[in-house]
Protein backbone atom coordinates (compact mmCIF):
# COMPACT_ATOMS: atom_id res chain seq x y z
CA UNK A 1 0.00 0.00 0.00
CA UNK A 2 3.21 2.44 1.08
CA UNK A 3 4.15 2.15 -3.19
CA UNK A 4 0.71 4.30 -3.81
CA UNK A 5 1.24 7.95 -3.96
CA UNK A 6 -1.92 10.81 -3.65
CA UNK A 7 -1.51 14.42 -4.45
CA UNK A 8 -3.05 17.05 -3.03
CA UNK A 9 -3.07 20.71 -3.99
CA UNK A 10 -4.63 23.79 -1.94
CA UNK A 11 -4.81 26.59 -4.37
CA UNK A 12 -5.09 30.14 -3.56
CA UNK A 13 -5.66 33.89 -4.30
CA UNK A 14 -1.85 34.65 -3.09
CA UNK A 15 -0.03 31.12 -2.40
CA UNK A 16 -0.75 27.24 -4.00
CA UNK A 17 0.58 24.75 -2.20
CA UNK A 18 1.14 20.93 -3.37
CA UNK A 19 1.79 17.54 -0.99
CA UNK A 20 2.77 14.08 -2.47
CA UNK A 21 2.00 11.76 0.20
CA UNK A 22 2.18 7.93 0.51
CA UNK A 23 -0.87 5.88 2.06
CA UNK A 24 1.11 4.42 4.89
CA UNK A 25 1.13 8.78 5.97
CA UNK A 26 5.08 9.23 4.84
CA UNK A 27 5.17 13.27 3.49
CA UNK A 28 7.20 12.28 0.33
CA UNK A 29 7.05 16.10 -0.82
CA UNK A 30 5.49 19.28 -1.22
CA UNK A 31 5.63 22.18 -3.58
CA UNK A 32 4.87 26.10 -2.91
CA UNK A 33 3.86 28.49 -5.45
CA UNK A 34 2.67 31.60 -6.44
CA UNK A 35 -1.06 32.37 -6.59
CA UNK A 36 -3.29 29.74 -8.88
CA UNK A 37 -6.98 31.05 -8.57
CA UNK A 38 -8.23 31.17 -12.26
CA UNK A 39 -10.89 33.78 -10.97
CA UNK A 40 -7.94 36.01 -9.71
CA UNK A 41 -5.38 35.65 -12.04
CA UNK A 42 -6.36 33.92 -15.71
CA UNK A 43 -6.52 30.06 -16.42
CA UNK A 44 -3.02 30.39 -17.83
CA UNK A 45 -1.24 31.56 -15.53
CA UNK A 46 -2.48 29.77 -12.40
CA UNK A 47 -2.08 26.55 -14.26
CA UNK A 48 1.66 27.49 -14.65
CA UNK A 49 1.68 28.23 -10.99
CA UNK A 50 0.07 24.91 -10.69
CA UNK A 51 2.81 23.01 -12.40
CA UNK A 52 5.26 24.74 -10.49
CA UNK A 53 3.53 23.50 -6.87
CA UNK A 54 3.14 20.09 -8.87
CA UNK A 55 6.94 19.55 -9.93
CA UNK A 56 8.49 20.28 -6.53
CA UNK A 57 6.16 18.42 -4.95
CA UNK A 58 7.23 15.27 -7.49
CA UNK A 59 10.51 15.84 -7.78
CA UNK A 60 11.98 12.33 -7.08
CA UNK A 61 9.09 10.89 -6.72
CA UNK A 62 8.32 7.94 -10.29
CA UNK A 63 4.54 9.88 -11.29
CA UNK A 64 3.43 6.63 -12.10
CA UNK A 65 2.83 6.24 -8.86
CA UNK A 66 0.57 8.67 -8.62
CA UNK A 67 -2.82 7.30 -8.36
CA UNK A 68 -4.91 10.44 -7.54
CA UNK A 69 -5.31 14.05 -7.02
CA UNK A 70 -7.45 16.77 -5.66
CA UNK A 71 -6.96 20.31 -6.44
CA UNK A 72 -8.80 22.62 -3.66
CA UNK A 73 -9.92 26.06 -5.53
CA UNK A 74 -11.55 29.02 -4.16
CA UNK A 75 -14.57 29.15 -7.48
CA UNK A 76 -14.34 25.46 -8.40
CA UNK A 77 -17.78 25.65 -9.79
CA UNK A 78 -16.20 28.49 -12.26
CA UNK A 79 -13.23 26.39 -13.23
CA UNK A 80 -14.82 23.46 -14.21
CA UNK A 81 -17.61 25.27 -16.08
CA UNK A 82 -14.64 27.04 -18.16
CA UNK A 83 -13.53 24.62 -20.82
CA UNK A 84 -10.38 26.78 -21.54
CA UNK A 85 -9.53 27.15 -17.84
CA UNK A 86 -10.15 23.25 -17.37
CA UNK A 87 -7.51 22.23 -20.48
CA UNK A 88 -4.98 24.53 -19.09
CA UNK A 89 -5.38 22.42 -15.76
CA UNK A 90 -5.37 19.54 -17.79
CA UNK A 91 -2.51 20.62 -19.66
CA UNK A 92 -0.19 21.36 -16.30
CA UNK A 93 -1.31 17.73 -14.72
CA UNK A 94 -0.46 16.12 -17.93
CA UNK A 95 2.48 17.97 -17.97
CA UNK A 96 4.05 17.44 -14.54
CA UNK A 97 3.66 13.97 -16.13
CA UNK A 98 0.30 12.72 -14.22
CA UNK A 99 -1.69 10.51 -15.85
CA UNK A 100 -4.01 9.94 -13.31
CA UNK A 101 -7.39 11.46 -13.01
CA UNK A 102 -7.85 14.43 -10.48
CA UNK A 103 -10.94 16.13 -8.94
CA UNK A 104 -11.25 19.97 -8.15
CA UNK A 105 -13.41 20.45 -4.87
CA UNK A 106 -14.44 23.74 -3.21
CA UNK A 107 -11.72 25.29 -1.18
CA UNK A 108 -14.36 25.19 1.90
CA UNK A 109 -14.58 21.48 1.46
CA UNK A 110 -10.37 21.29 2.07
CA UNK A 111 -10.63 23.74 4.74
CA UNK A 112 -13.28 21.40 6.44
CA UNK A 113 -11.35 17.94 5.47
CA UNK A 114 -8.56 19.80 7.38
CA UNK A 115 -9.78 19.66 10.37
CA UNK A 116 -11.99 16.67 10.63
CA UNK A 117 -12.97 12.94 8.74
CA UNK A 118 -16.13 13.55 9.67
CA UNK A 119 -18.75 13.02 6.51
CA UNK A 120 -20.90 15.78 8.09
CA UNK A 121 -20.70 19.03 9.05
CA UNK A 122 -19.93 22.85 8.59
CA UNK A 123 -17.67 24.72 7.77
CA UNK A 124 -16.78 28.64 8.95
CA UNK A 125 -14.25 30.30 7.07
CA UNK A 126 -12.95 34.28 7.83
CA UNK A 127 -10.14 35.56 6.24
CA UNK A 128 -10.27 38.40 3.24
CA UNK A 129 -13.52 37.42 2.34
CA UNK A 130 -16.11 34.55 4.80
CA UNK A 131 -18.50 31.96 3.84
CA UNK A 132 -20.00 29.21 5.89
CA UNK A 133 -21.11 25.46 4.36
CA UNK A 134 -22.80 22.93 5.67
CA UNK A 135 -21.19 19.35 4.18
CA UNK A 136 -22.76 16.44 4.17
CA UNK A 137 -21.35 13.09 2.89
CA UNK A 138 -18.32 15.13 2.25
CA UNK A 139 -19.84 17.43 -0.15
CA UNK A 140 -20.70 20.58 0.12
CA UNK A 141 -24.53 20.91 0.31
CA UNK A 142 -25.72 24.60 1.51
CA UNK A 143 -23.75 27.44 1.04
CA UNK A 144 -23.96 30.69 3.58
CA UNK A 145 -22.02 34.17 2.36
CA UNK A 146 -19.37 34.11 0.66
CA UNK A 147 -21.38 36.25 -1.72
CA UNK A 148 -17.72 38.83 -2.02
CA UNK A 149 -16.72 42.34 -0.55
CA UNK A 150 -19.35 43.89 -2.36
CA UNK A 151 -21.93 42.31 -1.61
CA UNK A 152 -21.52 40.04 1.66
CA UNK A 153 -18.48 38.40 3.74
CA UNK A 154 -20.14 39.89 6.49
CA UNK A 155 -17.44 39.48 9.96
CA UNK A 156 -14.22 38.85 7.10
CA UNK A 157 -11.12 40.82 7.29
CA UNK A 158 -12.59 43.34 4.62
CA UNK A 159 -15.42 44.20 6.57
CA UNK A 160 -13.54 44.81 9.57
CA UNK A 161 -11.28 47.03 7.42
CA UNK A 162 -14.36 49.06 5.46
CA UNK A 163 -16.04 49.25 9.39
CA UNK A 164 -13.29 50.59 10.59
CA UNK A 165 -12.80 53.28 8.47
CA UNK A 166 -17.02 54.07 8.74
CA UNK A 167 -16.48 54.51 12.26
CA UNK A 168 -13.70 56.60 11.44
CA UNK A 169 -15.61 58.89 9.25
CA UNK A 170 -18.34 59.38 11.34
CA UNK A 171 -15.93 60.30 14.47
CA UNK A 172 -14.59 62.97 12.08
CA UNK A 173 -18.19 64.16 10.55
CA UNK A 174 -18.82 64.62 14.32
CA UNK A 175 -15.60 66.58 15.17
CA UNK A 176 -14.68 63.81 17.91
CA UNK A 177 -10.81 63.11 18.30
CA UNK A 178 -10.22 59.28 17.16
CA UNK A 179 -9.45 56.97 19.51
CA UNK A 180 -6.67 54.79 19.20
CA UNK A 181 -7.76 52.34 16.22
CA UNK A 182 -9.35 55.46 14.30
CA UNK A 183 -5.46 56.96 14.80
CA UNK A 184 -3.52 53.71 14.03
CA UNK A 185 -6.25 53.56 10.88
CA UNK A 186 -5.83 57.45 10.16
CA UNK A 187 -1.80 56.97 10.07
CA UNK A 188 -1.93 53.60 7.92
CA UNK A 189 -3.97 55.30 5.08
CA UNK A 190 -2.75 58.64 4.91
CA UNK A 191 0.78 58.64 6.96
CA UNK A 192 0.10 60.64 9.63
CA UNK A 193 -2.68 60.84 12.54
CA UNK A 194 -3.27 64.45 13.17
CA UNK A 195 -6.54 66.02 12.59
CA UNK A 196 -6.74 69.02 10.13
CA UNK A 197 -8.52 71.60 11.97
CA UNK A 198 -11.53 71.64 9.35
CA UNK A 199 -11.92 67.63 10.01
CA UNK A 200 -13.48 67.40 6.56
CA UNK A 201 -10.06 67.90 4.80
CA UNK A 202 -9.21 64.72 6.68
CA UNK A 203 -12.43 62.83 5.72
CA UNK A 204 -11.61 63.78 2.15
CA UNK A 205 -8.01 62.72 2.49
CA UNK A 206 -8.99 59.17 4.21
CA UNK A 207 -11.71 58.61 1.18
CA UNK A 208 -9.29 59.37 -1.40
CA UNK A 209 -6.93 56.93 0.01
CA UNK A 210 -9.19 54.16 -0.16
CA UNK A 211 -10.83 54.60 -3.51
CA UNK A 212 -7.36 55.03 -5.12
CA UNK A 213 -6.69 51.57 -4.09
CA UNK A 214 -8.74 48.31 -4.87
CA UNK A 215 -11.16 47.94 -2.53
CA UNK A 216 -10.61 44.41 -1.60
CA UNK A 217 -7.85 46.01 0.27
CA UNK A 218 -9.17 47.54 2.78
CA UNK A 219 -8.99 43.91 4.43
CA UNK A 220 -5.01 45.05 5.14
CA UNK A 221 -6.48 47.36 7.79
CA UNK A 222 -7.90 43.97 9.58
CA UNK A 223 -4.64 43.26 11.53
CA UNK A 224 -5.25 47.35 13.30
CA UNK A 225 -7.93 46.14 14.55
CA UNK A 226 -7.33 42.72 16.04
CA UNK A 227 -4.77 44.21 18.01
CA UNK A 228 -6.35 47.20 19.28
CA UNK A 229 -9.12 44.80 20.23
CA UNK A 230 -6.53 42.55 22.12
CA UNK A 231 -5.51 45.69 23.79
CA UNK A 232 -9.14 46.70 25.09
CA UNK A 233 -9.59 49.61 22.68
CA UNK A 234 -13.36 50.24 22.50
CA UNK A 235 -14.10 50.54 19.35
CA UNK A 236 -11.88 47.44 17.96
CA UNK A 237 -14.01 45.23 20.92
CA UNK A 238 -17.00 46.36 19.25
CA UNK A 239 -15.95 45.44 16.02
CA UNK A 240 -14.96 42.15 16.81
CA UNK A 241 -17.98 41.68 18.53
CA UNK A 242 -20.27 42.43 15.48
CA UNK A 243 -18.00 40.46 13.69
CA UNK A 244 -18.27 37.46 15.75
CA UNK A 245 -22.03 37.71 15.64
CA UNK A 246 -22.48 38.42 11.88
CA UNK A 247 -20.05 34.99 11.16
CA UNK A 248 -22.14 33.07 13.50
CA UNK A 249 -25.62 33.90 11.94
CA UNK A 250 -24.13 32.86 8.69
CA UNK A 251 -23.84 29.66 10.07
CA UNK A 252 -27.26 29.89 11.56
CA UNK A 253 -28.26 30.21 7.95
CA UNK A 254 -27.70 26.78 7.09
CA UNK A 255 -26.94 24.93 10.31
CA UNK A 256 -29.84 23.09 12.16
CA UNK A 257 -30.38 24.33 15.78
CA UNK A 258 -29.36 21.69 17.99
CA UNK A 259 -27.12 19.91 15.53
CA UNK A 260 -23.73 18.12 16.97
CA UNK A 261 -21.63 17.32 14.41
CA UNK A 262 -18.24 19.46 14.21
CA UNK A 263 -17.59 22.77 13.11
CA UNK A 264 -14.45 23.35 11.77
CA UNK A 265 -13.23 26.74 11.71
CA UNK A 266 -10.36 28.09 8.78
CA UNK A 267 -9.24 31.24 7.61
CA UNK A 268 -6.39 33.51 9.56
CA UNK A 269 -8.92 35.40 11.66
CA UNK A 270 -9.97 32.33 13.00
CA UNK A 271 -7.72 29.87 12.96
CA UNK A 272 -5.29 31.70 15.22
CA UNK A 273 -5.16 33.13 18.71
CA UNK A 274 -7.13 36.04 17.84
CA UNK A 275 -9.85 38.15 19.30
CA UNK A 276 -12.20 36.89 16.68
CA UNK A 277 -11.33 33.25 16.77
CA UNK A 278 -12.38 33.37 20.58
CA UNK A 279 -15.74 35.07 20.15
CA UNK A 280 -16.28 32.92 17.53
CA UNK A 281 -15.98 30.17 19.19
CA UNK A 282 -18.12 31.69 22.62
CA UNK A 283 -21.19 32.53 19.72
CA UNK A 284 -20.68 29.06 18.27
CA UNK A 285 -20.57 27.37 21.79
CA UNK A 286 -23.43 29.01 22.87
CA UNK A 287 -25.72 28.16 19.54
CA UNK A 288 -24.66 24.63 19.54
CA UNK A 289 -23.22 23.86 22.73
CA UNK A 290 -23.28 20.02 21.87
CA UNK A 291 -20.87 20.58 18.76
CA UNK A 292 -17.26 19.90 18.58
CA UNK A 293 -15.48 23.31 17.39
CA UNK A 294 -12.47 22.35 15.44
CA UNK A 295 -9.70 24.58 13.69
CA UNK A 296 -8.98 23.92 10.13
CA UNK A 297 -4.88 22.52 9.23
CA UNK A 298 -2.96 21.48 6.10
CA UNK A 299 -5.12 21.71 3.20
CA UNK A 300 -2.88 20.48 0.74
CA UNK A 301 -2.65 17.06 2.88
CA UNK A 302 -6.48 17.50 3.51
CA UNK A 303 -6.68 17.31 -0.29
CA UNK A 304 -4.94 14.43 -0.54
CA UNK A 305 -6.62 12.34 1.95
CA UNK A 306 -9.62 13.32 -0.02
CA UNK A 307 -8.32 11.87 -3.12
CA UNK A 308 -7.00 9.21 -1.64
CA UNK A 309 -10.40 7.85 0.51
CA UNK A 310 -12.31 6.44 -3.04
CA UNK A 311 -9.25 4.00 -3.44
CA UNK A 312 -10.30 0.67 -3.96
CA UNK A 313 -7.57 -0.12 -1.51
CA UNK A 314 -8.69 2.39 1.57
CA UNK A 315 -11.30 0.31 4.04
CA UNK A 316 -10.99 3.10 6.54
CA UNK A 317 -11.16 6.69 5.92
CA UNK A 318 -11.21 7.74 9.02
CA UNK A 319 -7.96 5.80 10.27
CA UNK A 320 -6.36 7.08 6.84
CA UNK A 321 -7.23 10.80 7.86
CA UNK A 322 -5.33 10.35 11.20
CA UNK A 323 -2.40 9.36 8.90
CA UNK A 324 -1.96 11.52 6.29
CA UNK A 325 -3.45 15.13 7.86
CA UNK A 326 -1.89 16.43 10.88
CA UNK A 327 -3.37 17.92 13.49
CA UNK A 328 -3.84 21.74 13.32
CA UNK A 329 -0.28 23.49 15.63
Amino acid sequence: MSDTVVVGLDVGGTSTRAAALSLDGARLGEGRAGGGNPTSHGADRAAAELLAALRAALAGIDPTRVRAGVIGLAGAGRLLADPNGRDAFDSAWAEAGLCCPYAVHGDALVAYASGTAAPDGTVLIAGTGAIAAQVRDLRLDRVADGHGWLLGDAGSGFWLGREAVRRLLTGLDRAQAPGDLGRRVLSELTGATAVDDRPRATVDAVVQAVTRRPPVELARLAPLVVSSARDGEPTAVALIAEAAAALAQSVSRIRPPGAADPVVLGGGLLTGDTPLAGAVRAELAGRWPDAPLLSAGDGAAAAAWLAARDLPEVTDPAALHARLVPPPA
